[in-house]
């Protein structure tokens, strides 16, 4: 087996930045713990909760999720990895540019990734490696895994990013201009590891305090009821959809990692934007119904560089040793306030990579 040195290489660590904020419910959200009907006249969709507290929370993966949702279409990237029921998303196939080869009913469909170390999205939200095609010369140089018993193929790529397999022709087949051929071969892809962390928000003790008091016969919640209607009978089908209220108050937390001082104000920034757009969206199942508004309130941050990590144990008692930057009222004032967070965040990080 052949695999790339780098594959062997650590991935560096310059430094760790948290953001906190208040995440405010404006609108019943649902998050689904399961979509089981309990009983006759029972619950049809109920929120997830922590199993030891029974308290509704929101999971980190789902937030996630829809940050990485938002940012692929912020930024138009293609659709290129099927993700099972006719559903597709966008995923780096390897660290390194290349193609995803796609199968529709009787053609192969050539759709163009960016590479994972450069990608602005799989950077950010990580990637899994999948068999993919490269450029001949990176291969070797890398000297990166092929799949065994494919042939290299010629791709040619054309000014439209239009693209399709190829082979020489030694009859000298015109290419037309703009078009390009290029040797590829199909290798093994390779895993990017996620830099940034979403951690599962729970409840402030203030929003457990007032939902511990509804009163709706459910606990902490409550019953949201609808119908269906049948547009031919006008038939209804009612169904009970579990909500966290409007006005529950959860912790926030994001953690992302600096592997490159290049690319680490590029990243925030657009954690950022996501972050906005969500606002302008919905988290959360029925959003078109009007569930799952939410606002980002009282941002708070801090950083800790490498060697601050070397020296934790010897931080005096009672120091966190985290590096504080000054706090932001909300999404609207960070998107505002963002030249001056850059700054901040510039004047942390190592002039070049960790020199």
């Amino acid at each position: 087996m052949t695999t790339s040195t780098s594959s062997f290489q650590q991935k560096p660590l310059l430094g760790k930045f948290r953001i906190t904020s208040t995440l405010l419910v404006k609108t019943g959200i649902h998050i689904g713990g399961g979509g089981e009907r309990l009983a006759i006249g029972g619950l049809d969709k109920s929120v997830i909760r922590n199993p030891l507290t029974k308290y509704p929370y929101l999971p980190g993966s789902s937030i996630k999720g829809k940050l990485r949702s938002t940012l692929e279409r912020l930024l138009k990237k293609p659709l290129n990895r099927s993700g099972g029921s006719g559903t597709y998303r966008y995923e780096s196939d390897d660290l390194v540019d290349g193609f995803t080869e796609i199968k529709q009913d009787n053609s192969t469909l050539l759709i163009r990734y960016d590479g994972a170390s450069q990608c602005e999205v799989s950077r950010i939200f990580g990637s899994t490696g999948t068999n993919c095609w490269i450029k001949n010369d990176v291969v070797s140089q890398q000297r990166l895994e092929r799949v065994s018993g494919v042939e290299s193929r010629i791709i040619v790529t054309a000014n439209s990013r239009e693209n399709r397999f190829g082979r020489f022709n030694k009859q000298g087949e015109e290419i037309r201009q703009g078009e390009i051929q290029e040797q590829y071969i199909k290798v093994k892809g390779r895993n990017s590891p996620a830099r940034l962390i979403v951690r599962d928000c729970h409840l402030l003790d203030e929003s457990v305090k007032l939902l511990e008091r509804v009163d709706t016969g459910l606990y902490m919640t409550e019953w949201k009821f609808e119908n269906g209607i049948d547009r031919v009978t006008a038939a209804a089908n009612p169904r009970q959809v579990e909500r966290v209220p409007a006005g529950s108050k959860f912790q926030f937390e994001l953690v992302y990692t600096v592997e490159d001082a290049t690319q680490a104000i590029q990243d925030l920034q657009n954690i950022a934007i996501a972050l906005a757009i969500l606002e302008d969206d919905a988290l959360g199942g029925h959003g078109s119904r009007g569930y799952g508004k939410v606002t980002f309130q009282n941002f708070e941050f801090s950083y800790r560089n490498f060697d601050e990590y070397r020296q934790i144990t010897n931080t005096p008692p009672g120091a966190s040793g985290l590096q504080p930057i000054a706090p932001v009222a909300n999404t609207q004032a960070l998107l505002d306030n963002f030249g001056r967070l850059r700054h901040e965040i510039e004047r942390r990080l190592p002039s070049q990579n960790g020199s």
